[in-house]
């Protein structure tokens, strides 16, 4: 195969990772009913005038199955904490003992958990579409290119034989989160 053949698929490759990566990145943010600090990868705090992720000005941790707690660097940062996190609208109350903040993740309600899933499948349908648009990229490229038929029908059968794949990779991940948000 010449290199801009090999350039392409490598291309195709590069963006299904990224598809798959941000699809595991989104699925982290729906929350299934236990405490995980990933709940709060996307809170920034106003440290000093500039927005910061939170991770950079505490520790957050989790103290049992249902309790996250941040333990902030600086203790005057408590109450932008809690700003923060409300303003994350993540659906969290956190109150403060004076040294920490402390989160209560309430147990998910039967109608909530078919909401998330309902969120989770239209998550996997955007990484199946963006998946969809790399193929008609790919595509596009190799036709594009002064090759023979033969090989670019060799080509496109590879590059649907990929997107195969990583759409089988996608379905996997919907179904384990599916399996981990409706367990109760």
């Amino acid at each position: 195969m010449n290199e801009e053949v090999q350039f392409i698929l490598d291309t195709l490759q590069e963006d299904l990772d990224k598809s798959i990566q941000h699809l595991e990145n989104e699925f982290r943010s729906i929350r299934a009913g236990k405490a995980n600090p990933a709940m709060l990868s996307t809170v920034t705090v106003d440290y000093y005038g500039t927005q910061t992720p939170l991770n950079q000005v505490a520790n957050v941790g989790t103290m049992d199955a249902h309790t996250i707690t941040i333990q902030p660097w600086e203790k005057q940062l408590i109450s932008e904490i809690e700003k923060a996190i409300l303003y994350a609208n993540l659906g969290f109350n956190p109150t403060n003992n004076g040294e920490s903040v402390i989160i209560n993740v309430p147990a998910l309600t039967e109608e909530r958990r078919r909401e998330l899933v309902k969120q989770a499948k239209a998550e996997a349908e955007n990484a199946k579409v963006s998946i969809r648009n790399d193929r008609r990229v790919a595509l596009h490229e190799l036709k594009k290119l002064d090759i023979s038929e033969d090989l670019e029908k060799n080509v496109a059968a590879d590059v649907q034989e990929q997107i195969n794949e990583y759409t089988k990779k996608i379905e996997v991940l919907l179904e384990e989160k599916e399996k981990e948000i409706m367990t109760v």
